[in-house]
């Protein structure tokens, strides 16, 4: 872990982050880290009785509440202990920002070591979905994403990545989310919908991402009873991943991150490529499908002049069909801006072109909606250092 970063001012000019220099060791173990014999153990272990654990759940994931004052059901001789112990705040929230008329927040926290991390809460009619983060940084480089340009400082934990859902429930139940009421009623109530489209790969953290999607999955109290199929895991292409991931049982959403349908270019778009290729990682989408009926997504930033071209429409459609029909959806992504880059997004007529190319193949095609680009909170955009 590194631990040359700047020690951070007490207040920091507005609009301006800094880092806290991290501190040494591993983050505190959280609740949510742990399955239920994990926490009656930990409970145990503490001198306390080992229902007292269900409660401590049913305080967090049902109620997403982690204040001692409010476990009135827990003695008030060592709650505070308790809570603090099992319940240690994981997040520090150090700047948030709206877009989409209040219906988009970026938050960027802080974690115990000084780390920011990002996560985007959206509200769309009849849901509301939640963009996390499971590493701070990426370690994929590639040279169009502002998360990868920052390289990788660390994994989070499970409960790390389930505390941002958790927080999100919060500021919907708090209504920090413009958008809701009659327009919504009470399906906007929670999260109904998490990507792992945030900083990092989260197959590259593969038990700790895992874990805490059985953790959002899990019937409250002993995770958050969010449904599988509102969750999608997005990766580059890890392809023994992906197999792996096929295995759990667990019916995710896959999103495959191609932005190339040939080597030649995805090799310099998305480096992992010359470890796993193009044909490699649509056979192991494929395989996922086969394994979980869940029809996976491929993720394709269109770049002016790059990656627009009809003719890999074209080829990225014959791909596709070779591997049968009713598996795979695309999602054309218009590029959004980050810092210093030389690329921007293509052309309005060559992005329905492209569309209507891989169309013209059977293939189901709907232009991503972008949301929060003029707050550095759309796909690619997430860079906490330079929030």
């Amino acid at each position: 872990m590194p631990t040359d970063l700047p020690e951070p001012a007490l207040r920091p000019a507005p609009g301006q982050l800094t880092f806290a220099a991290p501190r040494r060791g591993k983050p505190p173990q959280h609740l949510a880290d742990l399955d239920d014999a994990g926490r009656k153990a930990a409970v145990e272990a503490l001198g306390h009785k080992g229902f007292r654990a269900k409660q401590l759940s049913t305080h967090y994931f049902q109620h997403l509440v982690d204040e001692p004052a409010a476990m009135t059901d827990l003695p008030k001789d060592g709650r505070e202990e308790l809570v603090g112990a099992l319940l240690p705040q994981l997040l520090t929230p150090v700047r948030s920002v709206q877009a989409d008329d209040g219906r988009t927040i970026k938050q960027v926290w802080r974690l115990f070591d000084g780390v920011l991390v990002e996560s985007v809460l959206m509200r769309y009619p009849g849901r509301v979905t939640m963009c996390i983060s499971s590493q701070a940084g990426c370690g994929m480089n590639c040279p169009f994403c502002a998360t990868g340009q920052e390289g990788l400082t660390r994994n989070l934990t499970t409960a790390e990545i389930v505390a941002q859902v958790v927080a999100g429930g919060r500021m919907l139940r708090d209504g920090a989310l413009a958008g809701g009421g009659g327009e919504d009623g009470d399906q906007a109530l929670r999260v109904s919908n998490v990507v792992f489209m945030g900083m990092g790969e989260a197959l590259a953290n593969y038990r700790q991402a895992v874990n805490a999607i059985r953790r959002m999955v899990d019937p409250v109290p002993s995770g958050l009873g969010m449904s599988a199929r509102g969750l999608t895991m997005s990766t580059v292409g890890l392809v023994p991943a992906i197999d792996k991931l096929a295995a759990e049982g667990i019916p995710v959403t896959l999103a495959l991150s191609l932005h190339a349908p040939d080597d030649e270019l995805r090799d310099e778009l998305v480096p992992i490529n010359t470890r796993w290729k193009v044909d490699e990682a649509l056979d192991a989408a494929r395989r996922y499908f086969d394994a979980t009926g869940r029809r996976v997504s491929i993720e394709y930033a269109l770049i002016r002049d790059i990656n627009d071209q009809a003719w890999r429409a074209d080829l990225l459609g014959d791909k596709l069909v070779q591997r049968g029909k009713g598996w795979v959806h695309v999602n054309p992504i218009p590029l959004n801006p980050t810092p210093g880059s030389k690329w921007t997004a293509s052309r309005t007529g060559v992005e329905q072109q492209f569309v209507e190319r891989l169309r013209a193949h059977g293939i189901p095609t709907t232009i991503r909606d972008t949301r929060g680009s003029d707050i550095d909170g759309a796909c690619g955009q997430l860079a906490a250092s330079t929030a």
